[in-house]
């Protein structure tokens, strides 16, 4: 099994950054994508970004529009999130997903991660 933990979330004004971190244990080994997904209140869970742990990342466009960075550390089994230039559409919680497969859509849907984290709330004040 493999488990993992969101941490970085917070409170932050129009604008300003945060980075979301997911630490992974367990059977590390098996994960080959890593991503975030967010989910706001009433609203469906929203891909935001995802990276393959053998290179290359696809991106939410639009929602992000290029304020966003996914990237990974391998020696330290964690998944970061740099978010830029935040505003009031990006409150929500974001949550870590993972796999063993390697995803190669634009927009891979939840059901295509088999595990999870219990999620970091971000909030943004105007």
């Amino acid at each position: 099994q493999v488990q993992l933990v969101e941490s970085g979330g917070g409170l932050v004004q129009a604008g300003g950054s945060l980075r979301l971190s997911c630490a992974a244990s367990g059977r590390t080994f098996r994960i080959y994508t890593t991503g975030w997904f967010r989910q706001a209140p009433g609203k469906e869970r929203e891909f935001v970004a995802a990276v393959r742990h053998t290179g290359g990342s696809t991106y939410n466009t639009d929602s992000v529009r290029g304020r966003f960075t996914i990237s990974r550390d391998a020696v330290k089994n964690t998944a970061y999130l740099q978010m830029n230039a935040l505003d009031t559409e990006d409150p929500a919680v974001y949550v870590c997903a993972a796999t063993d497969r390697l995803l190669w859509e634009a927009r891979p849907s939840p059901d295509r991660f088999d595990y999870w984290g219990q999620g970091t709330q971000v909030t943004v004040s105007s």
